[in-house]
């Protein structure tokens, strides 16, 4: 029983926000209200995925970025422009693919100097608040490959144990499906931009990225 004077956390979670039925337009128009932890306090708007309903391949980063919550689209920034071209060398036609966040508002703070938002890493309690969404997306979708881009999507997808250095690259088993249904995890396209070494560090996202498409193919 708690005490009178309890003082632990609220909890988070986006499940009360979730419509009871109906297609992406239906979770699309739920989300914009989400209020399931306080990042939709300071972001601009809830960024949803967006993409084909049909999918054969979704892609999940972490959360959208300053243009991305500008916008109201997810990958639209510069990690977004470099991930269409990764896309493209793998193989993979991002006009036929899902995209989306493990976490869909712009968690930030802003420069002591000037107006800069400067992105700040969501934490577990807010990407477990918002993975009803997440879930909500790949039900609907159903997804024949998830790419998870980056840790924060491949322990919302895989569990909080999972390591990307570990296991990037690796055509592994969806968790809680039946189906023949796989998750690929691997970098961040925002974490290539800021290697030493991009060249090498883009190579290795365009591999990784070649695996999902090889899976697609049947191959």
């Amino acid at each position: 029983m708690s005490r009178p004077d309890d003082t632990r956390a609220p909890a988070y979670d986006a499940t009360p926000f979730l419509p009871r039925d109906g297609g992406l337009d239906a979770y699309r128009r739920a989300a914009a209200n989400c209020r399931g932890c306080p990042l939709y306090e300071n972001a601009t708007q809830t960024v949803f995925g967006r993409g084909e309903p049909s999918a054969r391949v979704v892609l999940v980063g972490e959360q959208p970025g300053d243009q991305e919550d500008r916008q109201g689209e997810p990958f639209v920034g510069p990690a977004g422009r470099l991930l269409d071209k990764a896309l493209a060398d793998a193989e993979i036609d991002r006009g036929s693919a899902y995209l989306t966040n493990a976490v869909k508002h712009f968690k930030f703070t802003v420069a002591e100097r000037g107006k800069r938002r400067i992105h700040k890493a969501p934490t577990l309690r807010e990407v477990a608040a918002c993975r009803p969404w997440l879930c909500a997306e790949l039900d609907l979708v159903r997804p024949e490959v998830v790419v998870a881009l980056g840790a924060t999507a491949a322990k919302a997808l895989l569990g909080g144990s999972f390591r990307v250095t570990k296991d990037r690259g690796s055509l592994l088993p969806m968790p809680g499906t039946d189906e023949e249904r796989y998750i690929v995890a691997t970098v961040h396209p925002s974490a290539i931009l800021r290697a030493d070494d991009r060249e090498a560090a883009y190579a290795g996202l365009v591999s990784d990225l070649r695996v999902a498409a090889r899976a697609l193919d049947g191959s």
